[in-house]
Order: structure tokens, then sequence, then C-alpha cells
């Protein structure tokens, strides 16, 4: 309780956040998470841009995009699911099955 009121008070303490500040370890610290958080900014917009661009395209495209990837989406799922091997027979041991 005593060690936790006494860094309380020094963190608190504008002085030392100042002397803090100007060591090199927080300087680096706070240049990494600048450069950090600048990267994932240009990242955003740059994906932003991307998107844009695609939307804007020819009238559609996006669309046809989504239905041509949902066509061959259930095409796939519905070969996969003919091809598949039959269940395997039931077991007439469980509930309502002779003894």
């Amino acid at each position: 309780m005593v060690l936790r009121r006494l860094l309380a008070a020094l963190l608190h303490s504008p002085r030392l956040v100042e002397r803090l500040s100007e060591s090199r370890p927080i300087r680096r610290a706070a240049q990494l998470t600048a450069f950090a958080l600048l990267r994932a900014q240009l990242r955003g917009q740059d994906a932003a841009r991307r998107l844009r661009a695609l939307a804007a395209g020819p009238a559609g495209s996006l669309g046809r995009r989504a239905a041509r990837f949902r066509d061959a989406f259930t095409q796939e799922l519905r070969r996969d699911l003919r091809e598949r091997p039959g269940s395997p027979p039931r077991s007439r041991r469980g509930p309502g099955a002779p003894p």
C-alpha cells in the first residue's frame, strides 16, 4: 500500500515525468509507437482506396464477382456432396431397437 502511494506520487510529479520523457528509452519507444501507428494508418487508407476503386469499377463488377464466387462455391459444394461416399450403415442398437 505504501509502495503504491509512493509510485503514484512519483508518477504524478511533473518534474519526474519530464525527465523520463527526455530519456533515450522513452523517446525510442515513442518513435516506434508513432511509426507503427502511421504505418497502420497508411495501410488502412491504401486498402480503403483499393476497395473504392474496385467498387467504382465497371457498373456492377463487384456484384458480378460476388455472384460468380457464390455460383462456384455452391457448384463445388454440390459436387463434393455427390462424390461423398455413403454414410456408414446405421447400427440397430439404440432406443427402440430389438434386443
